[in-house]
Formats: structure tokens, sequence, C-alpha cells
């Protein structure tokens, strides 16, 4: 009879610990200040004189150069460690930040918060971070160790949200976005502690058998794109960014439409947060006792279901804040399970490459849910048509996830996942 313990019974230790901290610090810096933006689209257009769609198309763009970035910074972090890409990337975050907020221009602001700030977050969130984390834990641990890292990012939501709104409140834009860019530079140091255990883990691999076996990149990468669990994940995957990226841009916005209390907006973004720490570790050690992909599906049909009931229903406080406490539970959840699924099946030596090809998927969705928000809602006067297709996308995602082979597929890895 196996001694082996379960996932989730698998006492984390020190070394990994550590890392998981780090993680969750420079996670929660990153996410939690981009988590901001949909709160400035009123003040630019209204102070600055800046159209909607312009400003939608700003934070929209951050996401598609988010995504185009971040299969290059996972493969710089696999090659140099994530140190260096973490340093890199919050100084060109910050840099970001201080040119939206130095100029009114729409060039600045396309070029801070689109350019500079895709670029930043690429090297300061998943596909660098977490993957990290991946590294770190062992097989047992993994699932669990990256929804905890992730839980202790969504911190960031909270705290950043109503800081962001404060501040905008009292000292107006530039004097926030100058606060946030300090915030990110002061994360930039954490990612020194992400690479503790990379002598350790290059040790281990080296004593495997099956080492001298490891496939070079651009052989994962062949084998991974005929891989039909791994095209699926991808196309499931731009379902998720497209869902969260439209309402964290304009949920604030569609609520003030609905005559709601003003501030609830941010409330509801913090809310988001606040049960995505629960969500996301929730998702980490249900991944570790149930199928991953199946646990993915159901998280996408519960998504789906509640953005459908929150539109259809008459809006109330107290609506608002059960649609933020459900969408938060399954809001962030799907990153330790969709990184987790892929090391399950190709191994950690080519993560952060093989999540960072997955997550362009993720961010060409966040490009659309953001910037196609703005734009219906300019063309029409109403955001109803994306609602729907918000709703719909999450029973195109589950449908999609359901079926995915979760066989190990790695050689190298095969003894370990």
């Amino acid at each position: 009879m196996s001694t082996a313990k379960p996932a989730y019974a698998v006492p984390l230790k020190n070394p990994t610990l550590y890392v998981i901290v780090a993680a969750a610090l420079i996670i929660s810096a990153a996410m939690g200040i981009r988590q901001t933006f949909g709160l400035f689209i009123g003040p630019f257009s209204y102070d600055r004189g800046l159209p909607v769609t312009l400003v939608a198309f700003a934070i929209a763009l951050h996401n598609l150069v988010w995504g185009f970035a971040q299969p290059f910074a996972g493969a710089a972090a696999d090659r140099y460690g994530a140190a260096p890409v973490v340093a890199f990337g919050a100084t060109t975050f910050a840099a970001g930040l201080a040119l939206a907020a130095g100029s009114p221009s729409a060039v600045a602001l396309i070029a801070g918060l689109g350019l500079l700030v895709g670029i930043g977050v690429s090297c300061t969130t998943f596909g660098v971070v977490l993957t990290a984390v991946g590294r770190a834990a062992t097989p047992e641990q993994r699932s669990m160790a990256m929804g905890i890292a992730s839980a202790g990012g969504s911190l960031g939501q909270v705290l950043m949200v109503p800081f962001a709104q404060l501040l905008r409140e009292t000292s107006g834009i530039s004097t926030s976005l100058y606060a946030l860019a300090f915030l990110m530079l002061v994360a930039a140091p954490f990612g020194m502690l992400l690479d503790r255990r990379k002598d350790v883990g290059a040790t281990h691999v080296a004593a495997s058998p099956a080492a001298a076996t490891v496939a070079p990149l651009r052989e994962t990468l062949a084998h991974a794109m005929r891989h039909r669990g791994y095209r699926l994940l991808t196309l499931g995957f731009f379902t998720c960014g497209f869902q969260l990226a439209f309402i964290a841009t304009h949920l604030p916005g569609y609520l003030s439409l609905c005559h709601m209390p003003m501030g609830l907006g941010a409330t509801a973004l913090a809310l988001i947060g606040l049960f995505n720490m629960a969500g996301s570790w929730a998702c980490g050690w249900l991944g570790g006792r149930f199928r991953q992909q199946h646990v993915l599906g159901w998280l996408y049909l519960i998504r789906g279901a509640t953005i459908a009931a929150f539109f259809l229903l008459p809006k109330s406080t107290v609506s608002v804040v059960l649609f933020a406490a459900v969408m938060g539970l399954t809001w962030l959840g799907t990153v330790p399970l969709t990184s987790g699924l892929i090391a399950k099946v190709f191994g950690t030596r080519h993560l952060g490459t093989l999540f960072g090809v997955v997550f362009l998927s993720h961010q060409l969705g966040s490009f659309l849910g953001a910037w196609l928000g703005g734009y219906v809602f300019d063309a029409t006067g109403s955001y109803t048509l994306i609602w729907a297709a918000t709703a719909l996308a999450g029973l195109f995602a589950a449908l999609l996830h359901f079926p995915i082979d979760d066989s190990v597929h790695a050689p190298v890895e095969a003894a370990r996942a």
C-alpha cells in the first residue's frame, strides 16, 4: 500500500515558503496596481479630455503587449533566473506609470499604460513569478504552492484599489500614479528570493537518470503545439482574459450608468481581490485532489452563470457585492490550475515559456475584452452585447477544458510529476 501523502497534506518546507512569500508580494504589487486602471477611465476622460475609447485602448494595449512579451519574459527567466527579469520588469512598469502621470497627451498615455506597463507586467507576474514557485515546490506541493502564492498576490488588489481611489480623489491622477510607480519599485528586490532554490532544483534534476534526455526548447514547443490538450488549454485561457479584462476595466463605469452609489465600483473591485484570496487558495487545493482540467471546467461554468445572473437581475448594492464575491472566488484561480496542468504534462524545465505561450492567448482575450467594452459602449450607448458575450464565453471555455488529456508527456519530469 502506498505511503505517499496526498498533495494537500504535504507540508511546505522553509525554502519553498520564502519563494511563495516573495512571489505573493511581487504579484500583489503588479496585479494590484493594474487592477486600479479602471478607476482612471473617467478622470482621464473628464480631467484631460481624452475619449473613453482611447483610454480603454491604452488599457487594452497593455494586456496585448503583456501577452506578446510573456513568452520572451518566461524564456529569459527559464535561462537566467527570475531575479533580473523581475528587476527589469518593475523598473519598466514604474516608468510607464510615471510617463502616463507626467504628460496629458494621448501618445504618453498609450506609450506609458499601454507599451511600458505591458512589458513590465509580463516580467513581474505569473509567467515569471509563479513559475518560480512551481520549480521551488515538489510535484506533490506544486498546485497548493501556486494557489497560495496567487492567493497572497490578491492582497494587492484588496489594498491598491481603495488606496488609488483615495489618492485620486484627494490628490489627483498624477500623484496617485506616481505613488503606484514607487510601490512597484519597492517590490523589485523581492525577486532575488525567487531563485533561492535554483541550485537545489538543478541538483535534483541532475540526479535524475533521465536528466540527459531533457528536450531543447524548440522541440518542447513543437511537441506542445501538437498536443491537443495544450491547444484546448490555450483556447480556453483566451476566454478567461476576455472576461476578466472587461469586468476589471468597465465594471465601475457600468455601475455608474446603473445609478449605483459613487465608489461602489472601487469597492466591488476590492471585494473581487479579497475573495480571490480564498478562491486562488481553494483552486490550488482542489487542483491537488482532483484533475485540474475538470476543476477549470466547473470554474468557467460558475463564472459564466454568475455573469449572466448579474446582468439580467435588478441591480442593488447587495447584488453587486454578491457578484463581486462570486467573481472573486473564480477570478485568478485559473492561473495555478493552468500552470500546474502544464507542469504536470510537460514538466517544469521550460514552464515559463510554455505558460507564456498559453498566456498570450489569455492576453489576446484581455485586449478584446477591455477594448471592445469601450467600443461597444461608444457605438451603442450600452454594454448589453458585451455582457452577453462575456457570459456565453464561460460555457465555451468549460466545453474546451473537460476533454483535456493530462497524461505526462515530458520524459525528464515524468518521474517527478
